[in-house]
């Protein structure tokens, strides 16, 4: 495969996670927004979370100032201004898609092409709280047509594989951004750990990533902030956690190295942070801190997305 092309899945794969993740992180600033504004005196800020968990908020405060609920919307969603936003991802995933049309099944160019005609319909209107659900969930359906055509009707051949990649590169960045935000930024300081403003952040974190029922399954338990860590860091069989981000970067990488009979640096650092993660238990991550455990794994999975760069798609 020429390197163009695997960089064109690849980064088509990344978009299409990286809309689909911001729909939901949205999605959690407009469930907590529902919230009152303050609980016994303590003032929250939902949507200028939802700027620090995108990573977007000195760009934001650059074109807009205030973190208003329409202000981030339109950022967040339809922002041109904004490479990152829902609709700016979804055109960077359609050009990608149009580049290498070739290696994509007809179900997977339809399921990008039809979204991307949708989201320029809502474009053209204003977009308001009230009707942001609807259009989160279109955004979040998309996606899952996308990912569900690939994993149906794709050849599992090197197409397949750099397509993996993006998507679970994109996945472990987004699951890790949001623990470390509501870990760090979400909590209001004056808030205590376990009450109730706590309790609704980490539920509505739990639902941002289709994991309130699994958490349920796996731990019989109310909401506990370090099992909540635990479920999205080191549970495999979560398929959003870190650890199974880095399983099927491990498994597709190497797939990659046999197909084309050689190894090389991404190889070795996808199983290295497999193998330390499938090491560690939550309660060493709280004592070291959790913050910098997820501030160590971002900077580690930018260092992998750069040696698949560097060793393929150059």
């Amino acid at each position: 495969m020429l390197s163009r092309d695997a960089d064109s899945l690849y980064w088509l794969s990344r978009y299409v996670e990286r809309a689909e993740n911001t729909a939901r992180i949205l999605d959690v600033a407009y469930r907590m927004a529902s919230m009152p504004i303050s609980y016994n005196g303590v003032e929250t800020n939902e949507w200028e979370s939802a700027l620090v968990t995108a990573g977007g908020i000195d760009q934001f405060r650059a074109v807009h100032g205030d973190a208003t609920p329409e202000n981030v919307i339109e950022f967040l969603a339809f922002s041109e201004a904004n490479p990152s936003s829902i609709q700016s991802s979804f055109d960077t995933a359609r050009q990608n898609a149009r580049s290498v049309r070739s290696a994509l099944t007809s179900e997977m160019w339809e399921a990008i092409n039809s979204a991307w005609l949708d989201l320029r319909r809502y474009r053209s209107k204003k977009i308001n709280v009230e009707d942001l659900p609807r259009f989160l969930n279109l955004v979040k359906e998309a996606s899952l047509r996308y990912d569900g055509s690939a994993m149906r009707t794709m050849l599992r051949n090197d197409a397949y594989w750099f397509s993996r990649l993006g998507v679970y590169i994109e996945r472990a960045d987004n699951t890790a951004r949001v623990l470390d935000v509501k870990y760090h930024v979400l909590l209001p300081q004056d808030a205590a750990v376990g009450g109730g403003i706590d309790y609704y952040q980490w539920a509505a974190i739990l639902r941002s990533v289709s994991a309130l029922v699994s958490y349920q399954w796996v731990y019989h338990q109310n909401l506990r902030p370090w099992l909540v860590a635990d479920l999205l860091i080191l549970r495999e069989e979560m398929p959003r956690s870190l650890a199974a981000c880095y399983a099927f970067l491990s498994r597709h990488l190497d797939d990659i190295s046999h197909r084309y009979g050689t190894s090389g640096a991404a190889q070795r650092q996808a199983r290295a942070t497999h193998a330390r993660l499938a090491n560690q238990n939550i309660e060493d991550i709280f004592q070291h801190g959790l913050h910098e455990f997820l501030q160590d794994f971002l900077a580690e999975n930018n260092r992998l997305g750069q040696a698949i760069t560097n060793q393929y798609l150059c």
